[in-house]
């Protein structure tokens, strides 16, 4: 299955960050200069690095970006942290204060946060033996007391006092230029990625050898020559645990059912064929969406869930934001800029306004919204999903999800949640 890891690199301007992360990629994925600030917007690169998997790595600006914009750039780095799954903080280990308060107060939001993180000294080539310049360093048991206390004991390298406080396993020694401790850093992520939750999409609803059929509408709104990605997420699974496959679509459901001979073990359908769909599939089979898998993969189902009874509330000229996580080309009958809107209408009988957002662009201010309507966010990992989600409930905007809301809306959502052991109420 897809499960892109996020890695982000952190660290001051001039750290070795975007060295490093070429590095671990062996590729100029960042731009690498000696003039500071060089890297001013958090750089993506998707890819698949070993022994992790498939990744998706994050080079952010410095934390100490004294430039005219260095507010907005550290802004935007702190922002990386509600999308990061294994944080990499670099240090300078040319510089006395190695780990200042920048390394400090970041590790502090990690642990906040529960990111798994590993501390880098780079530059280790430069120090010419064994030992760190001597300087500021904080010789104490724990990462609380040296980020709290912050207590100066000369004659401890800052390398030997941050590996006591956090663990010699969690704190290495690299060279981005040399390529020295580069396998190390990767063997380390690899087991950073290994004590991340996993969580089945499907493979636990269904058993080896039971038939699920998968309704996939191919239309005007289908991407042109691919499937979206929670069904390719989907058919991985199933493939994984040898479950019988079966794709259709709308058009052909009722003659793929008949052609079956048996009932099958369960049919998941795209979201906006939710109505045709339950018409055509008998009652006593089993029935949900990708979307709702979704919510349930990014653990945001049962809030999802209690918010869907929002769309009783809704008023004439109330807002109504629909957001997606991807963003891609607008198609004629797009689901969120055109069907959604008109369902929400034609369900609720206001006058409602729509706004819309996609991709990484998600309101930090949500008051003005009485309702958001989420996609099942594919492209977003579980920590960007619940940022979103604890930013709605933080001010107290319900949120709810693209297949939730479809099937409340048309009356079947107690159906679609039998699969999964859950029910309306």
């Amino acid at each position: 299955m897809l499960q892109r890891t996020t890695i982000s690199f952190f660290g001051r301007t001039n750290a070795g960050k975007s060295s490093l992360v070429n590095a671990l990629t062996a590729q100029d994925v960042s731009i690498v200069s000696d003039i500071k600030g060089t890297t001013t917007d958090p750089v993506k690169k998707v890819m698949e690095l070993l022994p992790i998997g498939p990744v998706t790595i994050i080079d952010t600006p410095g934390l100490d970006d004294t430039s005219l914009l260095g507010e907005k750039r550290i802004a935007r780095t702190h922002e990386v942290l509600s999308q990061t799954q294994i944080a990499v903080v670099v240090c300078d280990a040319t510089l006395d204060d190695a780990f200042g308060q920048e390394e400090q107060s970041l590790v502090l939001a990690l642990k906040e946060k529960n990111i798994p993180y590993v501390i880098v000294f780079n530059k280790w080539d430069l120090q010419g033996g064994e030992s760190l310049a001597e300087g500021r360093a904080f010789a104490c048991e724990s990462i609380p007391a040296v980020l709290e206390a912050s207590k100066v004991c000369g004659g401890i390298s800052a390398f030997e006092s941050v590996s006591k406080a956090v663990g010699a396993e969690n704190v290495l020694k690299v060279s981005a230029a040399q390529n020295t401790g580069i396998f190390e850093l990767k063997e380390k992520l690899g087991s950073l990625k290994g004590q991340l939750k996993t969580k089945p999409l499907v493979s636990d609803l269904v058993s080896r050898g039971d038939v699920v059929v998968l309704v996939i509408p191919i239309d005007e709104s289908a991407p042109k020559d691919r499937l979206i990605l929670p069904q390719q997420m989907v058919l991985r699974e199933l493939l994984e645990v040898m479950a019988v496959t079966v794709c259709a679509q709308v058009e052909n459901l009722a003659e793929v059912l008949k052609k079956l001979g048996s009932k099958p073990s369960l049919v998941i359908t795209d979201s906006q064929a939710f109505q045709q769909v339950s018409r055509i599939v008998p009652e006593d089979v089993p029935l949900t969406s990708f979307s709702i898998l979704m919510a349930r993969f990014k653990g945001t189902l049962e809030y999802s869930l209690e918010c869907t009874r929002a769309l009783e509330s809704l008023n004439d000229g109330d807002k109504v934001l629909i957001s997606e996580g991807c963003t891609h080309h607008r198609q004629c009958k797009d689901i969120g800029t055109v069907k959604m809107p008109a369902w929400v209408q034609n369900y609720t009988q206001k006058k409602l306004a729509f706004e819309f957002s996609s991709g990484g662009t998600f309101p930090s201010d949500l008051k003005e919204f009485k309702l958001v309507i989420h996609c099942g966010g594919c492209m977003l990992n579980e920590m960007q999903m619940a940022s979103r989600l604890e930013q709605c409930k933080e001010q107290g905007v319900p949120v709810t999800n693209y297949g939730m809301a479809i099937a409340y809306m048309n009356g079947i959502l107690p159906r679609s949640l039998a699969p999964l052991g859950l029910s309306e109420d």
